[in-house]
């Protein structure tokens, strides 16, 4: 890994290291939805279960604390559809006993799809998880959400969106709490950075996020995470109408049948690393490599 900072930033130095504050992570749990959680980001060892940028970061951490001769434990607690009140409530109190010094807390977009929820109640609870992980000594990771433009169904929800951002960044400056900013992220608005779902990640989108998550931590980056993909020949009307529908049949229309039934894709899973674990960065390096 290279220390190197896209020239589309302001600065050669990352967050961290622009404020002067150094730090050697040696405990990280992640909590939230199924970003997090890592779909669909597949994990090659077993059927139905994920890796994602947190898992990506944790390596990173760990590289860190190796070098710095210290141990690293990672949890992800993260479930696939979960509100915000089970982020900031179950999540968080299994979080807090573990004793984190990081803490990453991505929850809301779940909530902010229905559109009777009181947005400054939402920034109101993630401001008070905040105040608990601050108070018992963790460094804390929020993130905003991807700029919608490239999904027409999505990109109704910006105003919600934007409203959500704005609080996020109020929060994390009264609390002095990093920001992983996936909506500054262009190269995020290409389709091919999202999986079949078109709501959840590709392995080549949860690297790129990953790696702005380890620049705002002020950890060694790679430098091409937020280069733009060449352009795409457009496709035939035919073909973008029959991709369409297979995607309406296999994704939209069983999320469409879950909220009429009011459950959940994450209801009855548990969390797929529910307690800290030591990573050795050597053996989990190969396994991203194959991914």
């Amino acid at each position: 890994m290279t220390d190197t900072t896209p020239d589309t930033h302001s600065s050669d130095e990352a967050p961290a290291a622009r404020s002067g504050h150094e730090r050697t992570w040696r405990r990280y749990v992640a909590i939230g939805d199924s970003f997090t959680e890592g779909m669909s980001d597949p994990d090659p060892r077993q059927d139905d279960a994920y890796l994602g940028w947190a898992d990506r970061l944790a390596v990173d951490l760990a590289q860190v604390a190796d070098g710095a001769g210290h141990g690293f434990e990672y949890a992800n607690l993260a479930i696939r559809g979960k509100l915000l009140a089970d982020v900031v409530g179950p999540q968080l109190d299994a979080a807090l006993a573990m004793q984190p010094n990081l803490v990453s807390m991505v929850g809301g977009g779940n909530d902010i799809m229905r559109p009777n929820v009181d947005l400054d109640d939402v920034a109101d609870q993630l401001e008070a998880a905040v105040v608990r992980l601050k108070d018992a000594g963790a460094d804390v990771m929020l993130a905003t959400m991807v700029n919608p433009t490239g999904s027409k169904i999505m990109a109704r929800l910006r105003p919600r969106i934007s409203w959500h951002i704005a609080n996020l960044w109020g929060i994390a400056q009264r609390h002095d709490c990093y920001v992983l900013d996936v909506w500054g992220m262009r190269a995020l608005r290409d389709m091919r950075m999202w999986g079949a779902d078109r709501l959840h990640l590709s392995p080549e989108g949860h690297r790129r996020v990953a790696q702005q998550a380890a620049w705002t931590l002020g950890l060694p980056t790679e430098g091409d995470w937020l280069d733009l993909l060449p352009p795409l020949e457009p496709k035939p009307a035919r073909q973008r109408l029959a991709e369409n529908a297979e995607w309406s049949k296999e994704y939209f229309g069983p999320w469409i049948e879950r909220r009429l039934r009011g459950t959940s894709s994450g209801d009855g899973r548990e969390a797929k690393r529910p307690h800290p674990m030591p990573i050795d960065p050597s053996v989990a390096a190969e396994l991203f490599r194959r991914a």
